[in-house]
């Protein structure tokens, strides 16, 4: 009986998938193809899983497995990996981990020493930056594309650079950057480099709100964007102020109309 149910669930599900397709070749350019789709790669591992601040951005396709825990107001966003399967990672409050980064633990190394990620508050790691059994002081920033490995640690308010590879046990003292591969000291903060950091967790703390705000939409939201924006596509952008016709930019009601047109 069971087998009986998953075939019948297989074919009613493939024939919805393929009338849907079918409808969105029917319409061809004029077609947007939506889903509601909240799900994260949210995976326990070793009797552990991910603990998540209520006010957290995780993207849909990001990935957190295992001792993973996020602060408040931090975001993970797409395509990011976060395994902590043989350690824990620990972010911190108003830090982002931008897409996909790949952040990882150590059981076992070179150095034979077991080493968790910890990354502080107001931090940012650039998109498909590598951590790996790092620490990342609180007001840091690590570029895109850099790597942090084992044992390595970034002190506060000090930059990693955009390419960089930090060597395992190296440490980037508070205010300075470093640049290079492997990673060496470049020069100090500037005038402001500093309130940049914290500028730029706050940044990315408001952008993610808006995401999750869009990806936490209800599929009636999502049909009335829908309407919205074919409304838009329709009505050329001077037809209304011909008419004399003021709408709300959201429900698109007309709100005001002229006295005399």
């Amino acid at each position: 009986m069971a087998s009986f149910w998953r075939t019948l669930g297989n074919i009613v599900r493939s024939t919805g998938q393929a009338l849907d397709t079918i409808g969105c070749g029917i319409q061809g350019r004029l077609g947007v193809k939506e889903t509601v789709s909240n799900h994260q790669t949210l995976a326990a591992y070793g009797g552990r899983r991910p603990i998540l601040s209520q006010i957290a951005f995780v993207a849909p396709n990001a990935s957190l497995i295992g001792d993973v825990t996020v602060g408040h107001s931090s975001s993970i966003w797409y395509g990011a990996v976060l395994r902590g399967d043989v350690n824990r990672i620990k972010i911190g409050e108003n830090t982002n981990i931008l897409d996909n980064a790949v952040i990882h633990v150590a059981k076992h190394n070179a150095a034979d020493k077991s080493q968790p990620t910890i990354i502080g508050n107001n931090v940012t790691i650039g998109h498909g930056a590598v951590v790996h059994a790092a620490t990342v002081e609180d007001g840091a920033l690590v570029g895109m594309g850099a790597m942090l490995l084992d044992g390595s640690t970034v002190q506060k308010g000090s930059i990693v650079a955009a390419g960089a590879m930090l060597s395992p046990g190296k440490t980037v003292p508070s205010g300075e950057v470093w640049a290079g591969t492997p990673a060496r000291y470049l020069r100090n903060l500037e005038e402001g480099e500093a309130d940049f950091i914290i500028q730029s967790a706050n940044n990315y703390a408001a952008l993610a709100a808006v995401h999750a705000a869009e990806n936490g939409k209800t599929f009636a939201e999502i049909e009335e964007d829908k309407e919205r924006r074919q409304d838009r596509m329709e009505r050329d952008p001077d037809y209304d102020s011909h008419l004399g016709v003021a709408r709300d930019p959201v429900t698109r009601e007309v709100i005001q109309t002229a006295e005399h047109t």
